[in-house]
């Protein structure tokens, strides 16, 4: 649904996106992540027609955004960072002018918005202005809009900034349910985001992908994927360096598998050795890759990796 090659935007000297690819599937619910300014708003616009390339193609069902940008755009329903509204209009005429907006009238415009409102849960805010919302409110107001019209392909800039605990977990759960029949693309730098609601993520920084996978592959990229952590009575370094590199870790042992794809076998191993040798287990459990170690390492600027 979307296919996105070798795409470019400079502002004068700089680069904001680097010639970056990648494609996304119906049915497929892809997070953005990177630090703020990797070029994650600025692609997003790009993909919604809203900001020209400087080069490179962005296609939507089959359409070049640049060349056909109406049948494009008419898959597409944009939720924008800070996106705005009219203040003065209540919920109801908002969303009945987003409706129009997009071709709908009548039956059709009045099934649109009883749509939206019940899976925004916006029924009891639906008479009121804009301009009295709370901050939820306002944001589930325009994820409405973006949704209004049914589209084919959602792309969400910080669906969740500002909402509170609740508010986060509800448009979560809406995004996984969305993104079982429309292509997904929504930007984030909240790293709990990829397990709540993404079925593949893409890092971005300083313009350029520098990973792209499930959340499970991102997490095998961490350095702690699949070591043991081990705590027992009896427990030695050297007998434990013959599984592979160990470190001391408050006090417990952290073995390290030389091959990932092996973590399993080291697991078994550090049982047999254990059994053998009798030690008195006070903790033992395999460690799963942490994102936000994956995150820092790939995103840190060179001076401050230095």
């Amino acid at each position: 649904m979307i296919k996105i090659e070798n795409l470019v935007k400079t502002f004068g000297p700089k680069r904001a996106v680097d010639g970056i690819s990648f494609s996304v599937a119906r049915g497929e619910v892809l997070g953005f992540l990177g630090p703020n300014g990797a070029g994650k708003s600025t692609t997003m616009r790009m993909i919604t027609g809203f900001m020209p390339a400087s080069s490179g193609t962005v296609s939507v069902g089959g359409h070049d955004v640049e060349e056909s940008p109406l049948e494009a755009k008419r898959l597409i329903g944009y939720l924008p960072e800070n996106a705005a509204a009219y203040p003065d209009m209540t919920v109801h005429g908002f969303l009945g002018f987003a409706a129009e907006m997009r071709g709908l009238h009548g039956e059709a415009r009045k099934k649109a918005l009883a749509r939206v409102v019940e899976r925004c849960f916006l029924g009891s805010v639906l008479h009121q202005s804009i301009d009295t919302l709370s901050k939820g409110y306002r944001h589930r107001t325009c994820l409405a809009q973006a949704l209004i019209h049914d589209p084919e392909v959602l792309i969400m800039d910080e669906p969740t900034d500002g909402l509170d605990p609740n508010q986060k977990h509800e448009v979560r759960n809406l995004i996984r349910e969305l993104g079982k029949t429309k292509a997904i693309v929504f930007s984030t730098h909240i790293l709990e985001e990829v397990d709540a609601a993404c079925s593949r993520a893409i890092i971005i920084d300083r313009g350029r992908i520098v990973a792209n996978g499930t959340p499970e592959e991102l997490r095998n990229m961490s350095e702690l994927a699949g070591a043991v952590t081990l705590q027992a009575e009896g427990a030695n370094l050297e007998e434990l360096s013959a599984l592979g590199r160990v470190e001391r870790v408050n006090g417990a042992f952290r073995i390290f598998p030389s091959d990932k794809s092996k973590s399993a076998e080291l697991a078994r191993a550090v049982v047999d050795l254990v059994s053998r040798r009798s030690w008195k287990i006070e903790g033992m459990y395999s460690e799963r890759g942490e994102l936000d170690e994956v995150f820092r390492r790939l995103t840190l600027s060179d001076t401050v990796k230095a």
